[in-house]
């Protein structure tokens, strides 16, 4: 494997547009208020709780904690860990539908947070703007074999030889007008 580790964030730009993560590393310097959508600035809110660990003093909560995965080269931070419940939480602003990427950034986590000495026996991505919570399962052989690939297809990516575009995230990405 790379030495280069992969953020866990990045998973799902990647599935949306491999191309996403270019562009947004072109963006890093400028004010967010240049580029981000409605939508982003409202998930950047939304998430503020959590970065600030203010979402809870309950003792049973871990907020915001930085996790990472020797074995897969992935780094990143959870949103909340329920230590009663041995839950993982990934909070979005709305959910309207679980997509790839949300899962499998939650299986980057949990593996993390496994090879951290942590027992995570359930996975949520939780809707903020309607307070609902969708399960998801623990990934299992067949879902860690999914993430190896999908880290290995980001790590092996080049712009430079081209891929596939979809039109229909095209018409919904931050950054069309580059394209």
């Amino acid at each position: 494997m790379s030495s280069d580790y992969i953020q866990i964030s990045k998973i799902n730009d990647f599935i949306f547009c491999p191309k996403s993560i270019y562009l947004h590393e072109i963006y890093g310097n400028f004010n967010q208020s240049v580029y981000h959508s409605k939508n982003q600035v409202r998930g950047k809110i939304a998430h503020e709780s959590i970065e600030k660990k203010r979402y809870s003093t309950a003792k049973r909560y871990v907020q915001s904690m930085e996790v990472y995965s020797e074995k897969y080269n992935i780094v990143g931070k959870i949103d909340i860990y329920d230590m009663e419940e041995k839950a993982l939480i990934e909070r979005k602003y709305k959910v309207k539908k679980i997509y790839d990427g949300y899962r499998y950034q939650l299986y980057a986590q949990y593996v993390c947070m496994m090879e951290m000495g942590f027992v995570v026996k359930k996975m949520f991505i939780h809707s903020l703007s309607d307070n609902k919570r969708y399960p998801i399962p623990l990934p299992g052989e067949e879902g860690m074999e999914e993430l190896g690939e999908l880290l290995s297809q980001m790590r092996s990516f080049r712009i430079s030889k081209g891929f596939n575009q979809n039109p229909k995230k095209c018409a919904m990405c931050i950054y069309r007008e580059l394209c």
